[in-house]
């Protein structure tokens, strides 16, 4: 295995546990008292080589990882900033895994038809390929899948304020925010909405409080220049790591300002659909998942370990498929449903193929589910379990 090496380097020369870093360093400036200087990029480079090298004289790294995380990102951290980094990593990845499993276990649960398969289930889940990126890097995409597995169990329970308080965690990572708002606007879920905003404003307003006006500018300027910032930290490869709207049009479309307006376009289009399927589908897992899908297609920086939101949407999915086989009504629908399923979960694999076909596969699984959803609203409608 890659990370069996001793020392900070993997078998590949890559840092362990790479992404990781950018988070403990902001969790050490902030319990050293220099919060201030969270988004300053000279100083965050250093400390990263510092951590990498461990030796005052810094030599040259290729490695070059900015802090675009809100700075209440790095304050969960500060616990783990007072142990070394080779230790606070991978307590962090065991964390992330335990938490991802919870998770998977809490969503499963609410699953009548999948109750019978915890074999194939766990199986799934380990397979996940957004897991393998997720834990390789240390990254805290367990945070967003927590929020959406919370708003699901409320959504469930049909606590809408209760679902925009979940849905508003994702204030931690704002571009999963872009796409939600609008979605429940434009479907008229006022309750959702308005905890979305409750629950996203307070997050903002504790951290300007705890940080100040100087900080919280930064880190909007950051995240203003973020697609600057992504080629620096993995120049020319950036885009076939992605896997929405944005870095689909990006890599197929060589004008950059016709791929930003068909990307403008297609969102809208996206948006538009998945707040007309909350609005007139009965079947709350498909709501819920074209829900999940217009967040991820729309944001525009989503890499292949954000996926891992899309487990629950994916089990709900696998779920009523198998709901519809059992009352014997499957029909051409379920069929495809079934397959596109399938196809959302196995096809970010092959994301680094479009370094040469210059095709996000996985992209056009997930927009051929929401229209799925869409032009069948009558037969979901009808399939109700």
């Amino acid at each position: 295995m890659d990370l069996a090496t001793p020392g900070r380097f993997d078998r590949a020369g890559n840092i362990k546990f790479q992404d990781f870093i950018q988070f403990y360093v902001s969790a050490r400036l902030i319990a050293q008292g220099r919060a201030s200087q969270l988004y300053d990029q000279q100083v965050t480079f250093d400390e990263l080589r510092r951590i990498v090298y461990q030796t005052s004289n810094l030599p040259p790294t290729r490695v070059r990882l900015p802090p675009v995380y809100g700075p209440q990102v790095g304050l969960l951290f500060v616990p783990l900033a007072h142990l070394s980094f080779l230790v606070a990593a991978p307590i962090w990845a065991t964390l992330s895994l335990l938490a991802y499993f919870a998770c998977i276990y809490i969503v499963w649960r609410s699953c009548p038809n999948l109750r019978e398969h915890p074999r194939i289930v766990t199986l799934a889940a380990m397979a996940f390929p957004p897991l393998f990126h997720t834990f390789i890097r240390g990254q805290v995409s367990v945070l967003l899948l927590a929020s959406f597995t919370a708003a699901w169990l409320a959504f469930r329970a049909d606590r809408p304020w209760l679902t925009g308080l979940a849905l508003g965690l994702l204030a931690c990572k704002p571009q999963f925010l872009i796409a939600i708002p609008v979605i429940l606007l434009l479907a008229g879920a006022w309750r959702a909405l308005a905890g979305t905003f409750l629950s996203a404003g307070a997050q903002l307003a504790v951290t300007w409080i705890i940080f100040g006006s100087a900080v919280m500018r930064a880190y909007f300027s950051t995240l203003w220049h973020m697609s600057a910032y992504m080629e620096a930290v993995e120049p020319g490869v950036a885009h076939i790591q992605m896997h929405s709207l944005r870095s689909f049009w990006t890599l197929l479309i060589p004008w950059p300002h016709i791929a930003l307006a068909l990307y403008a376009i297609t969102s809208s289009l996206a948006v538009v659909l998945a707040a007309a399927i909350w609005r007139s589908c009965s079947n709350t897992a498909v709501r819920f998942s074209s829900l999940t899908l217009a967040a991820v297609l729309v944001n525009p920086h989503l890499f292949v370990y954000d996926l891992l939101v899309l487990a629950p949407a994916l089990l709900l999915l696998a779920d009523w498929t198998l709901s519809q086989s059992r009352m014997e009504s499957s029909s051409l629908f379920v069929d495809r449903l079934r397959a596109l399923n399938y196809l959302a979960f196995i096809l970010p694999l092959l994301g680094p193929l479009s370094r040469w076909t210059h095709v996000q596969l996985s992209v056009i699984a997930f927009v051929a589910l929401l229209w799925l959803f869409g032009a069948n609203r009558e037969t979901i409608n009808r399939n109700r379990t």
